[in-house]
């Protein structure tokens, strides 16, 4: 009697979990709730801008938008050299991951845009 009532749970179990899985992958949810996952979502939402510094370093290293869209989505952001404190835009330093981890980006995220002030090149 009781296998057979852990047999039906796993059941239950097994096809919710499928069904919650299909349900939440058609709505596209994310679930950013780590810092490094929070702060790159918010600056992936803002009307992004780029500096004449970065736009010169885009050309001369060839880095599309692409790329930095990709970064991020995927990056690391190191709080320790940015100042995500600071008032009234916040700097953030992030770095890419895999075959873009040669490249840096310094983002200064204001209220209603974030501005990709400088791409460094390791």
């Amino acid at each position: 009697m009781l296998v057979k009532r852990i047999f039906y749970y796993l059941i239950g179990v097994t096809l919710g979990s499928i069904g919650v899985y299909f349900f939440w992958q058609k709505k596209n949810a994310t679930f950013d709730y780590g810092m490094d996952a929070r702060t790159l979502k918010t600056i992936r939402i803002k009307k992004r801008l780029f500096s004449e510094d970065a736009k010169t370093a885009m050309q001369k290293f060839d880095i599309d938008t692409l790329k930095i869209s990709e970064i991020l989505n995927t990056g690391d952001v190191d709080f320790g050299k940015g100042n995500p404190r600071q008032t009234p835009c916040a700097e953030y330093y992030i770095t890419g991951n895999n075959k873009l981890e040669n490249i840096s980006l310094l983002v200064k995220r204001c209220d209603s845009s974030a501005t990709i002030e400088k791409i460094i090149i390791k």
